[in-house]
């Protein structure tokens, strides 16, 4: 019998806090190089910087080989199933629109909208994205927005581009408010005093993404002739997070949001036109990089003749069963019995395992999600999608494995990247990183979201940033709040909302985020490109929100703490 070897992670394995952190940093320079800068291919990126992660561990921060070698096994795995199986799951939906023939009448109704692809741009990927948030998370939201404007003649690394920017005020409050829920909880607060903040220091940024994205899709001539719509659509998305975000149905802020701002905009557009919107279709398919998109998307004219009423409705069948699904499955009694069908497994390899703080790590067991996650949601809608379309079992399923085999390298990277989140975690790495930062003292609130932008990158979920980081997050708080303007209680709501926030900036550079928006629009393979693309305004809206908040903690901005 082999004993296994009792492992806690030591935050400050090398006895000076920057040192450790600065050997911690090492895997992710180690992604941010090779993918961005050497432009490695994806999968070969993560598992190199895995490989890093993995000797960091062993000889610096003193994790003994097995326990490293399994939790890293572990997280791949869980890269696998749930988040893989989500991703191919709703391109399976997509793609079974496309081969029913109906996509085209789902891409001439938007024009019933406008017919200017710009406005459509922020209804699709920032407005029904946000909602595709509150409902699934997990990549679902910049996978079929990212085909939508695919659909409507967007060049495909632009699309990608406008998805992942777009897919950032949701992240918060996305799966029904988890993210923002387990900060408070994890910070042992209550989620009715975090969560205002959170959706406060978000809404600042729904002011500001909207011509983020215009200035992607169309540049300065974009951000000239559609900035009404632009203001208009922020300003209500993010009065509309404020309002709910402060009351005891805080879950469903995003969904509110996103739902008040389509109806309203839909308003707003009788009685303002944008200009331009004929060029700017011409405009929107000039791929941004010619040696990745070899295939440049010609633009049509819109032609919504010959749609009926029926036709329309056909067309937003798979949408209209997203939400109709995902809400049915958030009902409570319903929740639970789907949770039911989970199977919780002990991890080989990680029964000793603790976390820092000295209590079992929650990675001791592994839970088969097998009817709780997205994806068995997404599949339900894709076969249900097929049949409501008289597309065959067999060719149904025939699109599932072709998509299976299509996405072999898309499913390495995640796996790899969600193994080196694993193991940084549970070796200490992360959290010897973030105790570097926490040490800044009476400027740390400046520097709070930069914790979640870290473990969102690291993790691809501002849940999990907001497990790792939101009790760090309050007891700096203890330690600076009493000489602060918002005292103790004030200052640990506001820093653990701010990371929660910090982590919605984190999402669009997350690799794994990388990947579901390369592997949904055709251009695996594409995301040392894509991140190129989207880091700097990732850096733009990180140095906007610790603005922000360090204003927040002082007399200020401090009459935007509740």
């Amino acid at each position: 019998m082999v004993l296994l070897e009792a492992f806690t992670p030591d935050p400050n394995p090398l006895g000076k806090q920057w040192l450790s952190a600065l050997v911690a940093l090492l895997p992710i320079l180690s992604m941010l190089i090779t993918l961005g800068a050497l432009r490695w291919k994806a999968h070969w990126a993560g598992l190199f910087s895995w490989l890093v992660a993995l000797v960091v561990a062993i000889t610096a921060f003193k994790m003994p080989f097995g326990t490293a070698f399994s939790s890293s096994v572990e997280g791949f795995l869980y890269g696998l199933f749930p988040i893989v199986w989500i991703l191919l799951s709703a391109i399976w939906m997509y793609q079974v629109t496309v081969i029913s023939g109906r996509f085209d009448d789902l891409r001439r109704t938007f024009f019933l909208i406008s017919d200017d692809p710009r406005v459509l741009g922020i209804l699709i990927a920032f407005c029904f994205g946000g909602l595709l948030e509150a409902l699934a998370g997990f990549g679902a939201p910049v996978a079929i927005a990212a085909a939508m404007l695919v659909a409507i003649g967007f060049g495909k690394l632009r699309a990608a581009v406008t998805a992942l920017v777009a897919n950032t005020v949701p992240v918060a409050f996305g799966a029904v408010g988890l993210p923002v829920l387990m900060a408070a909880k994890t910070g042992g607060l209550n989620v009715t005093d975090v969560a205002p903040i959170t959706a406060r220091v978000c809404a600042v940024l729904c002011l500001v993404v909207p011509f983020l994205m215009l200035a992607i899709m169309d540049g300065r001539k974009g951000v000239r002739e559609v900035w009404p719509f632009g203001l208009f659509v922020g300003t209500v998305f993010g009065a509309t997070k404020i309002i709910v975000g402060s009351t005891a149905v805080y879950n469903l802020t995003e969904i509110f949001a996103a739902v008040v701002t389509v109806a309203l905009a839909m308003i707003f557009l009788k009685v303002w036109k944008p200009k331009g919107g004929r060029e700017a279709a011409e405009r929107i398919g000039i791929p941004m990089d010619e040696a990745l998109e070899t295939e440049p998307v010609s633009a049509e004219a819109p032609s919504t003749e010959g749609l009926t009423g029926h036709r329309i409705f056909m067309a937003l069948v798979p949408y209209i069963l997203v939400i109709v699904v995902f809400s049915v499955a958030a009902i409570p009694s319903i929740k639970q019995g789907l949770v039911k069908a989970d199977t919780p497994m002990n991890w080989p390899g990680l029964s000793e395992l603790m976390s820092a703080s000295g209590a079992p790590s929650a990675h001791q067991t592994f839970t088969w999600p097998w009817l709780s996650q997205p994806g068995f949601l997404l599949a339900i809608v894709a076969i249900l999608v097929g049949l409501i379309y008289r597309v065959s079992i067999k060719d149904i399923f025939t699109e599932l494995w072709n998509n299976a085999k299509k996405m072999k390298l898309s499913a390495l990277t995640i796996g790899a990247v969600v193994a080196l989140a694993y193991v940084m975690g549970d070796s200490g790495q992360t959290l010897a990183l973030g105790l570097f930062i926490a040490g800044a003292g009476a400027v740390y609130p400046f520097l709070a979201p930069i914790l979640g932008w870290i473990g969102t990158y690291v993790t691809g979920s501002d849940t999990s940033a907001n497990i790792l980081f939101s009790q760090l997050q309050a007891s700096v708080g203890d330690q600076i709040g009493a000489g602060s303007h918002l005292g103790v209680a004030g200052t640990k709501h506001l820093l653990v909302g701010a990371g929660a926030s910090g982590g919605v900036v984190g999402k669009m550079i997350s690799p794994q985020s990388l990947t579901v928006a390369a592997t949904a629009i055709g251009l695996a393979g594409g995301e040392s490109v894509i991140l190129r693309k989207v880091f700097k305004y990732s850096l733009i809206l990180l140095v906007l929100m610790c603005i922000l908040v360090g204003l927040m903690s002082t007399p200020v901005l401090g009459w935007m703490v509740p």
